[in-house]
């Protein structure tokens, strides 16, 4: 099963702020393999983090998800907002891991390439 733990973001000069309360950590290949396949939608709240990767597909979902491509030291390298079903995205070769959010939550948290994130859990 999956571990759940919390994402924040850590802006320069400022405190950490809690961005996904409910980010999913795959931790064995099937769970990266699955990823969101069978589900219908993520919350506001939701995220998966496949962890190793750099390069995801939405072949068979059903909605669109935003992806952020982080490194090794959990700063954002590449943000790929609204990637409909049936599509590749990457590989980025600076990424190890990627987090999937609900289509449009990148925007909305303001996150930027260069941005900090922190994991608890």
């Amino acid at each position: 099963m999956a571990r759940i733990v919390q994402l924040y973001r850590i802006a320069k000069n400022e405190n950490a702020h809690l961005i996904l309360s409910q980010l999913e950590e795959t931790t064995t290949i099937f769970e990266r393999a699955r990823g969101l396949l069978g589900r219908k939608s993520l919350n506001d709240d939701q995220g998966m983090w496949i962890r190793p990767g750099n390069n995801i597909h939405t072949f068979f979902m059903k909605f669109s998800i935003d992806c952020l491509f982080i490194n090794k030291n959990m700063v954002i390298e590449k943000i790929q907002a609204n990637i409909a079903p049936f599509k590749i995205a990457g590989p980025y070769w600076k990424s190890t891991s990627v987090i999937e959010l609900k289509a449009g939550m990148a925007e909305k948290l303001e996150l930027k390439i260069g941005d900090q994130l922190y994991v608890v859990g």
